[in-house]
């Protein structure tokens, strides 16, 4: 069993700055359970581009609203507070904010914590 508070991983090298957003890794991999938990929150008025070759992702907006453009057909998801969606192919898409976002993010394969996106806007897949 295992309680993890958001508070306790606030200011450690569990919280990651990428620029747009700021992550705050919960759960990883070394922690045995097969997939990462993240509390993230996004910057307004911005647009990351992220392509996730590597990890399948679900998110669940606990606040804000944006939309996701997925870049294979350019379609635009809008999405809002209690909305999840799911990037189920390594879908290359940009995030574009409207407000701040806040949001729970889950990874398969499970995250190390350290991780940000490269150029292309890919995580690095951890191999041990």
């Amino acid at each position: 069993m295992k309680v993890i508070s958001l508070k306790d991983v606030m200011g450690t090298e569990q919280e990651v700055d990428g620029g747009n957003w700021i992550s705050r890794r919960l759960l990883l991999k070394k922690d045995g359970m097969g997939y990462t938990v993240n509390y993230t929150t996004i910057k307004p008025n911005t647009e990351t581009h992220i392509w996730y070759q590597n990890h399948l992702e679900s998110v669940y907006l606990t606040e804000g609203e944006g939309e996701v453009v997925t870049l294979s057909d350019n379609k635009v998801w809008p999405i809002k507070k209690d909305d999840l969606y799911v990037l189920d192919k390594h879908d290359e898409h940009l995030l574009r904010t409207k407000t701040g976002m806040s949001m729970v993010c889950v990874f398969n394969p499970p995250l190390t914590g350290k991780e940000v996106h490269d150029e292309n806007g890919v995580y690095p897949v951890d191999e041990d």
